[in-house]
């Protein structure tokens, strides 16, 4: 899998996690979607990795966490932006938009 960050998306990031201490993570989110595939992409800046499922992808800016379980539902060429007229991220691949308005969440469940 490669993924690249654009320069927006990389300040953004570090813009909202300047002082923190934890990982990126691009979380393919399944609460409340009924069923697996159904699921969303979105940024979690997590505290700890999960041991279990989460491995490591290099990027051009710095390394984000992907659940190997879910890397099916994603695409192998992954593009993260930040849009400042929705003023939100978005997730795209070479022949999609996968998500237009990926949430960021600082420390899911803490």
């Amino acid at each position: 899998m490669n993924i690249q960050l654009t320069d927006a998306a990389a300040e953004k990031i570090t813009e909202k996690t300047a002082g923190q201490i934890g990982h990126l993570k691009l979380k393919y989110d399944i609460d409340g979607c009924g069923c697996v595939v159904s699921g969303v992409p979105t940024l979690w800046y997590v505290s700890e990795p999960d041991e279990i499922d989460d491995v490591t992808v290099e990027t051009n800016h710095f390394p984000i966490l992907v659940e190997k379980s879910k890397t099916v539902f994603l695409d192998e060429e992954l593009k993260i932006d930040f849009s400042t007229a929705s003023n939100t991220f978005q997730l795209k691949s070479p022949g999609q938009i996968l998500n237009g308005r990926m949430n960021f969440i600082l420390y899911p469940g803490e």
